[in-house]
Formats: C-alpha cells, sequence, structure tokens
C-alpha cells in the first residue's frame, strides 16, 4: 500500500497530514498558510510528490444535519483542482466533529496561545486521516 495524504482545508490555514506506508497510523506533517487556492494547491502537489502518495483526502465539512454547505462545496471545488493538478485519486471524507475532537485533545494536553492555532489544523487533518484508515481496515 502507498502512503496516503490528508488536507484539512481552512480558509487560511490548512493541515497535512500522511499515513505510513501500510496505511496504519496518519502523522501530521505540519500546516500551510496561504490565501491563494492556486498556490495552495501547488504546495499540496508538492508535498504529495516528496511523500509519494498515491491518494488525497480531502476533508469534508458537511454540516450535523447532513446537508452540504459553502464550506462543503469549496471543499470539492478544491478536490478537483487537486485532482487535476495531481492525477491521483482524491476522497472527499465526511470531517463532521473532527476540529470538535481535536480541541478536546488540546484541551487536555493544555495546548494554549500561538501553539494551539498551529496545532488544531494539522491534529485535525491527522485524526481525518486516521478515521479514514480505520474505516478501510
Amino acid at each position: 500500500m502507498k502512503k496516503i495524504l490528508a488536507v484539512d482545508l481552512g480558509d487560511v490555514r490548512t493541515g497535512l497530514a500522511v499515513s505510513d506506508a501500510l496505511g496504519f497510523l496518519a502523522n501530521g506533517i505540519g500546516t500551510i498558510t496561504e490565501y491563494s487556492r492556486d498556490k495552495l494547491a501547488e504546495r499540496i502537489k508538492n508535498i504529495a510528490e516528496e511523500h509519494q502518495v498515491a491518494k488525497i483526502i480531502v476533508g469534508n465539512p458537511i454540516n450535523m444535519n447532513g446537508t452540504r454547505g459553502e464550506k462543503s462545496e469549496r471543499a470539492e471545488a478544491f478536490a478537483d483542482q487537486l485532482r487535476d493538478l495531481t492525477g491521483l485519486e482524491i476522497v472527499l471524507y465526511d470531517e463532521r466533529c473532527t476540529t470538535m475532537v481535536a480541541h478536546t485533545i488540546m484541551n487536555e494536553t493544555n495546548t494554549r496561545g500561538k501553539k494551539r492555532k498551529a496545532t488544531v489544523d494539522t491534529l485535525s487533518a491527522q485524526i481525518i486521516l486516521q478515521n479514514y484508515l480505520d474505516s478501510h481496515k
């Protein structure tokens, strides 16, 4: 199995995580701060190549009642952009509650301030990817 990259798309900060080659563990690899979607897609393409991933998971922020809003439509458009740019398989994955779980973990580990802001998006991407990996075992 090849590695999988997860993307937690944000308006400014985008969290990233990558799996191990066996597809068991998700590891947060950082956050990109980028306002331009084109530049962000290019940076993610380069990271995907660097980590030799076979697939990219994009978190899909579906509303709690199951409906799709503006953020979900943006995630889908970005997934299409990544698909065109990379030629890789791109999967939209329901990310409901991941940011809430990430904040809970941060509270339990007493992560505060600037470090919290920098970590929450990476942790969210890691949770999205781990959920995806666990659901495909």
